[in-house]
């Protein structure tokens, strides 16, 4: 209980990390089909257009592992107070977010970008109050 009154900013952006990934991830694998046709055609006009299966597999990837560090970050900082596990789910989500912007930035979708930086503003402070 005394890491819960000591933490609680972490703890409630690690369930925002948490819900956030770990529900990307499972609409990815439970609708690889229509993930994949949507993003085919957007990224139709891009450099990346031949590779949306192998760079829908990275970032589905880069989002399980993000959400599952974050919840054994969670459960490592309830048990503990460690915040090292914490610390990489929160820096994985930050390289999954900077993925998902450097791809909409490609394809020109500027308000999706915009949608991620509202994704990475959280994910940054929970970054610096790890690392403290």
């Amino acid at each position: 209980m005394n890491h819960l009154l000591n933490h609680p900013a972490e703890i409630l952006l690690l369930i925002f990390i948490i819900i956030t990934f770990l529900q990307s991830g499972l609409d990815k694998v439970f609708d690889w089909k229509g993930n994949l046709s949507w993003l085919t055609g957007h990224f139709k006009e891009s450099p990346f257009r031949d590779m949306v299966p192998v760079l829908l597999i990275t970032i589905l990837v880069i989002e399980v592992l993000a959400g599952v560090l974050s919840a054994i970050g969670l459960a490592q900082l309830f048990i503990d107070g460690s915040k090292t596990m914490a610390l990489y789910g929160a820096i994985t989500s930050c390289v999954a977010l900077l993925m998902l912007f450097f791809g909409q930035r490609m394809v020109k979708d500027y308000a999706g970008a915009q949608t991620i930086v509202i994704y990475f503003v959280p994910a940054i402070i929970l970054v610096f109050l790890l690392q403290q």
